[in-house]
């Protein structure tokens, strides 16, 4: 069964196509271009009966109808030697179906398990092998400035998991999730948090504690969500007590002792229409 890690780093790579485009650019053509059609297609290599091949993700660049390259990305975190030979059956029937070049892209978490996968895959076929590129700890740089995080996020999600017992890149990751704002950076924080050792979330959750950052990972709603709810709870105390609902010792204790952030919030509504505290406080 695919790992959280596993399953992440395919979504890194799914979310935005291009970002396999740009490693390729980094390991292996400096000449590649993102300016074209890049999309993720089917992963599906079917050969023959009751035998089913996917590939963990594949993605086309240039006109969907003839592309100019394909790229198979598998996510490996051990050897296992039949993958290897999956990858070069993935390759050429890739190569079959879309008559372009194609390059099998092996992303690693570790140094043994990248050495492993860059070896030449010899098949059964005379005269052809393979080569996998590989996207392993020695091709993910440690980045430690902002500017450089935030114009890759997926490379800089990569850096924490690699890198991430070195709190710059801790801290570029996280410095650059605010310049990247919006509906992203929550995504991207949670990418991190999922492929990040027990002692890299330490120091994401050491950088969230200490600082304004927004609530991003499971940590993060849980610490800051406490705080949240004791503001709303005395904006929920200030809204009684200015409709004229006289709040009992009971009730105040009541609410003072909840931090379900969603109840609190459901009791204001109330609040807003109910002729009594009963109302409000009701089941």
């Amino acid at each position: 069964m695919p790992s959280i890690i596993h399953d992440t780093l395919n979504a890194l790579f799914r979310s935005r196509p291009a970002f396999a485009v740009e490693i390729l650019q980094r390991i292996y053509d400096p000449d590649l271009s993102t300016d074209t059609y890049v999309e993720v297609t089917s992963g599906e290599f079917n050969d023959r009966h009751l035998r089913d091949f996917y590939a963990d993700t594949v993605i086309t660049l240039g006109p969907p109808k003839s592309p100019e390259l394909a790229i198979v990305v598998e996510v490996q975190l051990n050897p296992v030697e039949e993958k290897r030979l999956a990858w070069a059956r993935y390759a050429a029937s890739l190569w079959l179906r879309l008559d372009c070049p194609v390059v099998v892209l092996a992303v690693c978490a570790t140094d043994k398990v990248a050495a492993w996968a860059a070896a030449p895959i010899v098949t059964k076929l005379p005269g052809y092998s393979l080569t996998p590129l590989v996207m392993g700890p020695d091709q993910v740089p440690a980045i430690t400035d902002p500017v450089e995080a935030a114009a890759c996020m997926e490379l800089a999600t990569v850096s924490v998991m690699i890198h991430g017992q070195s709190r710059p890149v801790v801290e570029a990751f996280v410095a650059a999730l605010a310049k990247v704002g919006g509906e992203h950076a929550p995504q991207y924080y949670e990418y991190a948090y999922d492929l990040a050792s027990v002692g890299v979330k330490q120091n994401l959750e050491e950088i969230m504690s200490s600082t304004a950052w927004p609530v991003y990972s499971p940590f993060a709603r849980e610490h800051f969500g406490k705080g949240k709810a004791e503001g709303e709870i005395e904006a929920l105390i200030t809204f009684l007590e200015a409709r004229g609902l006289t709040l009992t010792e009971q009730a105040r204790l009541r609410i003072a002792g909840c931090t379900d952030l969603a109840q609190i919030q459901e009791w204001i509504r109330r609040a807003a229409t109910a002729d009594s505290l009963d109302d409000v406080l009701a089941p």
